[in-house]
């Protein structure tokens, strides 16, 4: 009764969110197993679809990892958009729950809450024995003890840095290169002798992170499904003046075609193109969590296949990819079919993992609305209520995918291995069991491992020898004398670059000889991909003599004249020597071409007076607060040095966007553009609309003028000129389609 009362003095908003923090808080952990239908989920011939578990036990679901006794942990960001105002977000409800299977049937039936009370929680990690997980804006690592947490440490203090909740770092991915990597990001972090290192990488995707076998990154955007690096992370941009539009962050895959199976409620429907007769979405819009499939219960030819979720559209795609060249594509598998597809629009897929089992596991955060309050309009927002989406709420899923009629097998706790069980577990077929074993023997330095380790690198094994060399990496014991055996003596191609891209960190002026005469050995093998590494692997060995080194790039360069993947590699160890090889290709007497070309412009990036106006900054209030905002907003789509970033946004430097009138970008930035467009000449057909910030109710009048005035002043050095008052008219004029397209902005008069 006094509850009652005091609901009644609450707006119906606080009550809601009331009870369901009173429910949350107290709600039990044992539940009969529910049972969800799957009858309006069609999945490809072959394969068979469970639903392993669901509310009560979970809510709101966006991304999972597995422990070593093969528990699921489950991110809950319960807080997000539970209504069409998006108000509650700030609530502490998030949850990090394990998820248990007594009766070992394959479906949970106790859940634990292993942490409560977070804000927004969207990334978690099993490393070095604990937990890694990340709420905004901070990355946190914990130790587990009886699956409580125990010694909290701060990771980073700005893991994110504000911004929309759809636009911040995620994903937490463990690398075979022992280094922990993240979507939305340009950070990668790692512990060593207990302390926590973070360092630059290149920025990557929006939501969701995978691998291939040999170690290639992929990620994506809304829309492009899947996006990806032709070379190994960290290798060919390792100059920080460099300018990459080759070798990474390239899009996968050209086609971005979806087939729904019904009509399809997304954002700006109202585009021409995005929806045909039938309302049926015809390109992806909200592309997330790509996984490439490691495991070995699905047939051999789905072997590190690329899956994609379009929770927008109610399915996952499936891609062939194909490796054979040294850029890696592919194209949908079965054409005008997806793999997995839903009439349900409460199946949400956000996240897709390789299982410890083998098989695929899909995070359905299975809500009905999924677009963000600061880029949902009124026309999505009015098509939400109409289907009535905002009642689809409380509910979440983790679906299982595996071949028709096979069984549940039970999982051996990994922790209860011994040191030679994880050392062949590096040959295991399952890629998830291959990760775990060698990150388990590095974080517990078995030192024990080292002779078979060893022994191992040269074995006949592709995925061992690679394995075991980074993980001989992760014990500290690797030296140049073992290095330069591996690189004389391992025939396969993986491995050998792997080997290239440590030897670096081995270089010296005693060992140059040798490894000089290990590339002479190896450039005999005339393999592309392995030139690659050989080319962007000299950087630390320049130092010690530029004269050895510099004609085995030029021999590089001279063998793949005009493939911007190889000269991306050369200026990528040409790093603080670039003006040397310019010199040494003049005294050789060596034309110039499109390498000589690239040299210049990383030099010219290098002298550019950029770094003066950023000092101006520093004097202008207005500017430092359009910067934040810049960092936060614009810099994820348009990279942090306004250079763009390829699939996904043009530059903004040399943009007559910018350059232009002020009045023209303010209404960019209002109403958002959508493509194609032209900028600076060169032709960008990207399907991604910009949003604008019009309907943001984060960012007044007054920031919007200081975004602009800071764009002009640092891509353009134009002096700030943009008020408040400007951009409240500004407001007032609305494109015809709901976004600005280059022709209607050209054809306004400013």
């Amino acid at each position: 009764m006094i509850l009652i009362k005091f609901l009644k003095k609450l707006t119906l908003t606080a009550a809601f969110f009331f009870l369901t923090f009173t429910f949350h808080c107290c709600s039990p952990t044992d539940y009969e197993e529910p049972k969800v239908s799957l009858d309006s989920y069609y999945i490809e011939e072959g394969f068979q679809l469970e639903s392993i578990c669901s509310e009560p036990f979970i809510e709101a679901p966006v991304t999972m990892d597995f422990d070593n006794k093969g528990r699921i942990w489950v991110v809950e960001m319960r807080g997000y958009m539970q209504n069409l105002e998006g108000t509650g977000e700030e609530m502490p409800n998030g949850r990090i729950t394990i998820l248990e299977d007594f009766d070992k049937d394959g479906i949970t039936d106790h859940a634990k809450v292993f942490m409560e009370n977070l804000i927004l929680p969207r990334a978690i990690a099993h490393v070095y024995g604990g937990l890694l997980y990340a709420e905004p804006p901070k990355l946190w690592f914990v130790d587990i003890q009886d699956d409580k947490p125990v010694n909290k440490v701060l990771v980073d203090a700005h893991y994110t840095h504000g911004g929309n909740v759809e636009h911040q770092p995620n994903g937490l991915m463990m690398h075979i290169d022992n280094w922990i990597y993240n979507a939305k990001s340009s950070a990668r972090y790692q512990r060593k002798n207990g302390k926590w290192i973070k360092e630059s990488t290149r920025f990557r995707g929006q939501w969701g992170i995978s691998r291939d076998n040999f170690g290639r990154i992929y990620y994506n955007n809304n829309s492009t499904q899947l996006i990806g690096d032709y070379v190994l992370p960290n290798t060919s941009s390792k100059n920080k003046h460099q300018l990459i539009s080759e070798s990474l962050g390239k899009r996968t895959i050209n086609n971005n075609r979806v087939f729904p199976l019904h009509a399809t409620a997304v954002n700006r429907g109202y585009i021409p193109g995005r929806l045909d007769k039938d309302s049926i979405l015809i390109n992806i819009t909200a592309a997330c969590g790509p996984v490439i499939y490691r495991g070995d219960k699905f047939p051999s030819s789905y072997n590190q296949n690329a899956f994609v979720c379009a929770p927008e559209a109610n399915l996952i795609k499936r891609n062939v990819l194909d490796f054979s060249q040294t850029r890696t594509k592919g194209q949908q598998a079965i054409p005008k079919k997806e793999f997995l597809a839903s009439t349900d629009e409460g199946f949400r897929p956000v996240n897709l993992f390789n299982g410890p089992d083998g098989n695929l596991y899909i995070v359905d955060m299975h809500r009905g609305i999924i677009q963000d309050k600061a880029f949902l309009t009124p026309y999505l927002k009015n098509l939400y209520a109409k289907r009535q989406l905002d009642t689809v709420i409380g509910m979440g899923r983790i679906l299982k995918v595996s071949p028709k009629n096979s069984k549940q097998e039970p999982f051996t706790n990994l922790d209860r291995l011994t040191v030679p069980d994880w050392v062949a577990l590096l040959k295991h077929s399952n890629g998830w069991l291959r990760d775990r074993a060698q990150h388990i023997l590095i974080y517990r330095f078995e030192e024990i491992a080292i002779p078979a380790l060893k022994k191992m690198v040269f074995e006949k094994h592709a995925y061992a020898q690679t394995h075991a060399l980074q993980t001989l990496e992760g014990l500290h014991a690797l030296d140049f004398y073992f290095l330069s055996k591996v690189l004389s003596e391992v025939d396969n191609i993986e491995t050998l670059s792997h080997a290239l891209v440590i030897s670096e960190n081995y270089a010296s002026k005693e060992a140059l000889d040798t490894f000089i005469k290990c590339l002479h050995t190896l450039e005999l093998k005339n393999n592309a991909t392995l030139d690659i590494y050989i080319a962007n692997s000299l950087g630390n060995w320049l130092a010690h003599s530029k004269e050895k080194t510099f004609s085995i790039l030029a021999k590089i360069q001279n063998k793949y004249p005009k493939d911007n993947l190889y000269n991306e590699a050369i200026i990528s160890s040409l790093r603080n020597y670039e003006e040397d090889f310019l010199l040494y290709l003049e005294k050789e007497k060596l034309t110039e071409n499109q390498l000589t070309y690239l040299v210049k412009e990383t030099i010219a990036e290098k002298n550019d007076t950029n770094h003066q106006r950023a000092k101006d900054r520093k004097t202008s209030a207005s500017l430092k607060a359009g910067e934040k905002i810049f960092k936060n907003i614009c810099a994820t789509c348009h990279g942090t040095k306004g250079q763009g970033i390829s699939s996904l946004a043009p530059p903004l430097k040399n943009s007559e966007y910018v350059n232009g009138p002020s009045e023209r970008l303010a209404l960019i930035v209002l109403h958002g553009l959508s493509g194609p467009i032209h900028v600076n000449g060169k032709l960008y057909n990207l399907s991604a609309t910009m949003p604008g910030l019009v309907n943001n109710v984060r960012y007044n009048d007054y920031d919007i003028a200081n975004l602009i005035n800071y764009l002009q002043h640092n891509f353009a050095g134009k002096k700030a000129t943009t008020s408040k008052r400007s951009i409240k008219k500004l407001r007032l004029l609305k494109p015809q389609q709901g976004v600005y397209t280059e022709k209607e902005l050209l054809n306004r008069k400013y």
